[in-house]
């Protein structure tokens, strides 16, 4: 099988990106999907088989059988988040994949990719998974407004709970 024939637009397919004229996100899709997603604090690598979850679900929405044996990939991990969140909140898995995005501030890398871009995504790539984004989340997937706790030092599991919970809670 193509991966990039079949998996990769099929990755892309599940995410809900406004349209903006004729604005793409391919390029920065793509360094999404380049990079490998690796976990560092337990609970973490959870978000792999995350992963291999996906990837199942798709073959089993195709005639083939095999896909390319590579890492996870934090576009991987970033779609499947968008469907953990969608299922304790009413917003489609679609729509999260694309606030994801919106979280890292990738939402403007869009194509084509300058030098500047491309460096911004790999930077954000690099501070997402390595964790050395801020104390509040900002710079990861669930950027907090009231913390309680370092947010890289929490799972991905806790922040996203944190993130939802924040959501629901009433305005003072």
């Amino acid at each position: 099988m193509n991966i990039q024939n079949d998996y990769f637009p099929w990755l892309i397919s599940q995410i809900n990106i406004p349209p903006r004229g004729n604005t793409t996100y391919n390029g920065m899709l793509s360094m999404l999907y380049d990079a490998e997603f690796i976990w560092i604090l337990s609970g973490d690598d959870n978000r792999l088989q995350d992963g291999v979850d996906l990837r199942h679900e798709f073959l089993n929405h195709t005639k083939n059988k095999e896909i390319e044996n590579r890492p996870i990939s934090v576009l991987e991990v970033l779609i499947a988040l968008s469907r953990r969140v969608s299922w304790i909140t009413t917003e489609s898995p679609e729509k999260w994949a694309w606030q994801l995005i919106k979280n890292l501030r990738l939402h403007k890398a869009s194509d084509p990719l300058t030098s500047r871009k491309e460096s911004n995504v790999e930077d954000t790539i690099e501070i997402l998974i390595w964790r050395m984004y801020e104390y509040d989340g900002k710079g990861g997937f669930f950027p907090l407004q009231y913390p309680k706790e370092d947010q890289t030092r929490k799972e991905i599991w806790d922040q996203m709970n944190a993130y939802v919970n924040e959501m629901n809670r009433p305005a003072i």
